[in-house]
């Protein structure tokens, strides 16, 4: 069964820039390297924009692991936390509908 999760973080002001490029970054390696991940979309908020939000699914347990313990994961990590304003929100879903 998939999982799906949002993870919600807000960063600092002088820091958008380099928490771009990190996410971009990011993104190409779970192209690159994570078939199991269904989805990762990470989107901006319009009237703030030091904040983010990413949507992610994941095929299974097995996918989310590889996704947690990724060379990917860690070099986000190491890039965007530093520059966070508090802490990341994640939140985990269970399907009910879909298209």
């Amino acid at each position: 069964m998939p999982i799906y999760m949002t993870a919600r973080f807000r960063v600092q002001p002088e820091s958008v820039q380099t928490c771009l490029y990190a996410i971009n970054d990011f993104v190409d390696h779970i192209k690159a390297n994570e078939p199991g991940t269904l989805q990762y979309t990470t989107v901006q908020e319009s009237d703030d924009s030091f904040s983010f939000l990413n949507f992610f699914a994941f095929e299974d347990e097995a996918a989310e692991e590889l996704h947690r313990e990724s060379a990917g994961t860690r070099r986000f990590v190491d890039a965007l936390y530093p520059n966070l304003i508090g802490d990341v929100e994640f939140t985990r879903f269970g399907p009910v509908a879909s298209t």
